[in-house]
């Protein structure tokens, strides 16, 4: 998998919230055997000994860091967190979040198609969090964006793929676009779903995080991947509504009476 010109193997990014220690956390990502990690700029201060500690622990893991602009609600406050973002560390992915809307935590898509433009002007290497809508993530291909990382559900939620027509059509009429699904992801299941409709990669943290063993969920998660994956490029069966045998009946001997 190539993103913006870099060679990936694991196609689990992980998230870096919620965990119950940083030692749980370490083990998770190294369960996950995942490459990136998305780091919001709210986990790290300067003033703060706790912020240096974890950038330091992320820096431990050899991990590539994917920082985001999580909680930012206008174009101007997600231009300037990404703009930090880059000065603290020191690259420029950013994993772009507009929200819109308070209880699901939906994109505002407007505002993340502007802040899109100005960031990919200003040189950044933008992943947008969006929504499954396929005018949009024109758009944001036209801004400049190399990837596009629509929801399955919303943020936190579990609920999976709520919208399978959706994400496919996505994937249809965007065939050499990498896609990440993100967001909704709450079982291992999910994640190979998405993964057998073609999609590239899956972005998840709650459902690791949360998990009663966070790192063996996140071993299961890259499983469920590998294993989603590998039956897209294998070609799975179509549906049927009528049974079919999978016995073959010609040449089967009858008995007579």
């Amino acid at each position: 998998m190539r993103l913006y010109d870099v060679e990936i193997n694991s196609r689990l990014l992980l998230g870096t919230a919620q965990y119950p220690s940083p030692a749980i956390l370490a083990e998770a990502v190294r369960a996950s055997q995942t490459e990136i990690v998305t780091v919001s700029l709210r986990r790290e201060s300067a003033r703060l000994r706790e912020g240096q500690d974890f950038w330091a622990l992320i820096r431990e893991l050899g991990v590539r860091v994917l920082p985001n602009t999580a909680g930012c609600h206008s174009v101007k406050e997600a231009v300037t967190t990404a703009e930090m973002a880059r000065e603290i560390f020191a690259t420029n992915w950013i994993k772009l979040e507009v929200i819109g809307e308070a209880d699901t935590l939906q994109p505002d898509v407007f505002g993340l198609v502007e802040a899109a433009r100005i960031l990919n002007e200003d040189g950044f290497a933008v992943f947008p969090y969006m929504t499954e809508d396929l005018v949009v993530a024109e758009r944001l291909l036209e801004a400049g964006c190399q990837v596009l990382m629509p929801w399955g559900a919303p943020i936190g939620s579990g609920k999976g793929l709520n919208n399978l027509f959706g994400l496919r059509a996505l994937r249809a009429h965007f065939p050499d676009v990498p896609l990440i699904v993100d967001a909704g992801i709450g079982v291992p299941s999910h994640a190979a779903a998405a993964m057998e409709l073609g999609y590239d990669a899956i972005l998840l943290n709650t459902a690791v995080a949360k998990a009663g063993d966070p790192p063996a969920m996140a071993r299961a998660f890259a499983l469920a991947i590998e294993a989603g994956r590998a039956a897209y490029l294998a070609g799975a069966m179509q549906p049927r509504d009528m049974a079919a045998p999978s016995t073959p009946v010609l040449g089967r001997p009858s008995l007579a009476r």
